[in-house]
């Protein structure tokens, strides 16, 4: 009994080792290294990847702010955009569950109000300060 459970034990942690990063995983494309910039407080970094260093939230917390690309495309689900796809604001937001049409975020903000659509659907209506 013993060994049997010292071998199920040693399956259990040979599962648990992460897998090896391929070449093309390694490598992240220009946008995943600007959208992994974005929150920083490194502003070297933030520079580098076209950011600003912008006050953000209650705190007034000095953090790396990058515009997207893709800001203000129609999407109906996050993988559409660079950052989330959202409905800005709380007045036309829709109610979670509803069928929903977003815009992609301007910027990599975390703060505000709004909505975000996942898979054609609102989700429910944060604020964040």
């Amino acid at each position: 009994m013993k060994r049997v459970i010292i071998a199920v034990a040693a399956l259990l942690a040979a599962a648990c080792q992460p897998m090896p990063a391929s070449d093309a995983a390694a490598t992240p494309s220009p946008a995943q290294s600007q959208v992994s910039a974005a929150g920083t407080t490194d502003a070297a970094l933030c520079e580098s990847q076209g950011g600003k260093m912008l006050p953000q939230g209650r705190m007034q917390t000095v953090r790396c702010v990058i515009t997207y690309a893709d800001a203000g495309k129609r999407c109906t689900t996050g993988s559409d955009c660079l950052g989330d796809c959202r409905v800005e604001g709380t007045t036309n937001a829709p109610h979670a569950g509803v069928a929903a049409v977003g815009q992609c975020q301007a910027d990599s903000s975390r703060f505000g109000c709004y909505t975000t659509v996942e898979g054609g659907k609102a989700e429910a209506t944060l604020c964040v300060d």
